[in-house]
């Protein structure tokens, strides 16, 4: 779970760079698909490109071309509609679509693993209750979208980690991943790409070195590492994480007007949701 824990505050701190610096001033898509060739410059001379099953290859491209490629284009195009805090509200049906999807991939029903998800939307939810904005459908649809592909990726990379052992090291294999984002990006970039809205600061810029680097290569590499070594029960939960973090941090940090007793209240339902989906997968027959 320290590799979940480690990439929640990466990503917390990183929702809030992108709405205080990026959203509405730099295109989207050039946003995303620097990220994405950061990324792959960092794994460029970590990936292994022999040896490798095929099935496993072409696997990790489906999972970067959906968890990144589909997840972040929608991820930065909300930001125009929605208010940093509307967007982590948003991302709390990921939980259920994380157990759903890993129940249907397995052919069975978990409860304990749909309660703890219900139970983390719920403390999600608690904490953003009121003051959404109007008009925000849009945004809101795109979320729902970003959340079914995120939670797509990471089950897919868990099951396919599980499914295709090897001598050769997970991080040796992931360079696909970001192989597959670019599928998705470029073109998106060549066909709805604004260069009239490139970055022009020296802020802007080392975000988007910052989300590149660390967010991204760090980041997806880490999380969908700690997805193989958790229950699907608990990963749902800890995609809720995300959102009692970043919130906290746009109130200490970016110093937001923010709800302390929801916030408190939501964050301890949460962890409570987390105690549930490690109490319940020990009850599971293996």
């Amino acid at each position: 779970m320290t590799y979940l824990l480690f990439v929640t505050v990466l990503w917390a701190v990183s929702f809030n760079l992108i709405g205080a610096h990026l959203a509405g001033q730099v295109d989207p898509y050039f946003s995303v698909l620097t990220r994405v060739l950061l990324a792959g410059l960092v794994f460029l001379p970590l990936t292994r490109w022999r040896g490798v099953d095929p099935r496993f290859i072409g696997g990790v491209t489906l999972v970067g071309a959906l968890q990144f490629g589909v997840t972040y284009l929608c991820l930065y195009l909300s930001f125009n509609l929605l208010s940093v805090a509307e967007v982590l509200l948003f991302t709390v049906l990921t939980p259920l679509h994380v157990t759903l999807i890993d129940d249907a991939l397995r052919r069975r029903f978990n409860p304990w693993a749909l309660v703890a998800a219900v139970v983390a939307v719920i403390g999600a939810g608690v904490i953003r209750f009121d003051d959404i904005s109007t008009g925000f459908l849009g945004g809101f649809l795109l979320m729902q979208l970003a959340n079914f592909t995120f939670a797509s990726g990471q089950i897919g990379y868990k099951h396919l980690a599980q499914h295709f052992p090897s001598e050769i090291p997970l991080y040796r294999r992931f360079g696909y991943f970001f192989l597959g984002a670019l599928l998705v990006v470029l073109p998106a970039w060549l066909l709805f790409g604004d260069a009239e809205q490139l970055p022009n600061t020296s802020t802007q810029w080392g975000v988007l070195i910052w989300m590149g680097v660390l967010a991204t290569a760090i980041g997806q590499f880490c999380w969908n590492k700690g997805a193989t070594l958790v229950s699907a029960g608990t990963l749902a939960v800890m995609n809720n994480l995300s959102v009692p973090v970043g919130l906290l941090l746009n109130l200490v940090v970016w110093r937001t007007d923010t709800a302390l007793l929801p916030l408190s209240i939501g964050g301890s339902l949460i962890i409570f949701a987390l105690w549930i989906s490690k109490r319940g997968a020990r009850r599971l027959p293996t």
